[in-house]
């Protein structure tokens, strides 16, 4: 038989520096190539699409922190997901689990308004952590002892988090008929999280960078993060070498739910006094993305995170400045992550051409 001109073949392994290359060379490929299309499809100067795109990111005190309280959020549910893919089970519950957590963030703040302030906070705190907690257990009960499938479970539990706001909304509208939880407690204050240093969203930012340093460490030295690399090496060998599987499971996704919590907690408390079912915005789904291409590494995620909130935040700046349809801009932020994803075929593998022996 006649040798094939390459064949692929898994890397051992490379270094980062060479990772970040390919990384780097992946993004400016997709610049070229969104520039290329933006003077095809509409005549503009890319140089002013893309100081547009800067500028809708971080072009005024305020976009800044915007941009960093975005990221914030992304962040802190990429690394509530990351316990739980780490060790492959699949969550993808992340976005009922968030709403969970906000749900209960604003039932606190719209029944417990008159309560002081030292009782209500961790009145909210406790729970939305109990209630993404209560959100991501239940999935991970039915797996470990009935080996449901856990990608379906959370899934699904996603729509039911979203009717169950979807009816409080209804019930508690504020205006009548608006379908949210209008601004909770507007005349009061009550429950928001308050600014620090006179930045409205720097508490929220500090509580992320703080979550981010515990599951790092979390993840990297404690004997749980080591008992959540082995099981998702091989349950077979976890039970081997006497880890509970089944409590692990468990384990894992209660924390991996009570982050999310968190996350609601910050949105609803901290960033958007209002919940609806449409408050996460998907970034439940975005958070899987982010922690699969920074490889479960929490420290990657911070520049992953603003990656994708940098392009997303500037794409509707475009819209509005150049006057193009919204789907352009969202066109070409597609490009840049599907590059960004598409460049880790090339870090995970090599293509060896025929007879040569060659890396490409």
């Amino acid at each position: 038989m006649k040798e094939p001109l390459f064949h692929i073949v898994k890397r051992d392994s490379i270094s980062w520096w060479k990772s970040w290359l390919i990384r780097l060379a992946a993004i400016a490929a997709a610049l070229i190539l969104c520039s290329v299309i933006t003077v095809l499809l509409t005549g503009l100067n890319p140089m002013k699409v893309w100081g547009s795109l800067i500028s809708g990111a971080v072009g005024t005190t305020r976009r800044r922190w915007m941009l960093l309280q975005g990221t914030a959020i992304l962040l802190c549910i990429s690394l509530a997901v990351t316990p739980a893919f780490r060790m492959r089970f699949w969550n993808t519950g992340a976005e009922g689990q968030v709403l969970a957590g906000g749900m209960a963030a604003a039932a606190c703040m719209l029944l417990g308004g008159n309560l002081p302030g030292i009782i209500l906070y961790p009145l909210i705190i406790v729970s939305s952590i109990l209630a993404g907690a209560v959100w991501g257990v239940i999935p991970a009960i039915f797996k470990a002892k009935w080996n449901t499938n856990e990608t379906l479970f959370t899934l699904m539990m996603n729509y039911v988090a979203m009717k169950i706001v979807d009816y409080f909304s209804q019930l508690w509208a504020v205006p009548k008929g608006s379908g949210k939880i209008g601004v909770i407690n507007s005349s009061t204050n009550a429950g928001w999280l308050p600014a620090l240093f006179g930045q409205t969203y720097l508490l929220n930012i500090l509580i992320v960078v703080g979550i981010t340093i515990f599951i790092t460490v979390y993840m990297r030295f404690s004997k749980h993060g080591y008992e959540i690399s082995v099981v998702g090496e091989s349950e077979n060998t976890a039970r081997y070498i006497g880890i509970n599987v089944k409590k692990v499971i468990i384990r894992t996704m209660i924390l991996s739910g009570a982050l999310c919590g968190v996350a609601g907690f910050l949105l609803v408390s901290g960033t958007d006094h209002t919940i609806a079912s449409e408050t996460v915005g998907g970034q439940g789904f975005t958070a899987i993305m982010v922690s699969w291409i920074a490889k479960f590494d929490p420290v990657v995620m911070v520049v992953v995170s603003a990656l994708i909130v940098f392009l997303t935040r500037g794409a509707g700046e475009i819209s509005t400045t150049l006057g193009l349809n919204k789907s352009f801009s969202d066109i070409l932020t597609g490009i840049i992550i599907l590059f960004i994803i598409g460049c880790e075929f090339f870090i995970n593998y090599r293509m060896v051409f025929r007879g040569k022996h060659k890396e490409a």
